[in-house]
């Protein structure tokens, strides 16, 4: 199984009693804010989530990481890497995704979080480059892949809500580990 720890996080696979949680920060309007439509998930659309990214795991050797404090043993929300299949221009890259709980937002967990996991990118998975697609305007996120050493590197419309992303990108061979 997987797992990587950092000074305050347990980034590991997904479990059954990890669903509930996941669909509290997905009911969440402030913590979905920049994903997709913005719309909430209930119970049952964070199951089929859950399901799909351990399907990545299994066809892909990667995926995305549930993110659990290790303090307190909550479930903060995710982090990883994935195949960003809805943007075709993006869909032969691995992408660096996250989301966390909004009680969880603004305490450094998701550079930790998003840091280590490049490391896994690079020296696990031997990745040689990662993107990461952030919506026009979310400065919490572009400030988290400045720290990351990503670069912007294009624009792209979100082909199904038509709003612009920016597409970031750094190449593992520099990545400061």
């Amino acid at each position: 199984m997987t797992e990587i720890r950092t000074p305050r996080l347990l980034l590991r696979r997904w479990r059954d009693d990890d669903l509930v949680p996941m669909a509290e920060i997905n009911a969440d309007s402030r913590a979905m804010r920049w994903t997709g439509d913005g719309s909430v998930r209930d119970l049952d659309d964070t199951a089929d989530a859950v399901e799909r990214w351990e399907e990545e795991w299994d066809e892909e050797g990667f995926g995305l990481f549930a993110v659990e404090l290790l303090a307190s043993g909550e479930l903060a929300g995710f982090v990883g890497l994935t195949v960003p299949q809805f943007l075709p221009e993006a869909a032969h890259e691995v992408s660096l995704r996250w989301r966390l709980g909004t009680p969880f937002i603004g305490q450094g967990y998701a550079s930790e979080a998003a840091h280590a996991t490049l490391e896994f990118a690079l020296q696990d998975r031997g990745l040689e480059r990662v993107v990461a697609l952030v919506r026009t305007g979310d400065e919490a996120s572009e400030n988290v892949l400045r720290k990351l050493g990503m670069d912007a590197e294009r624009s792209a419309t979100h082909p199904e809500h038509g709003y612009a992303l920016s597409v970031h990108a750094i190449d593992l061979t520099e990545f400061q580990a």
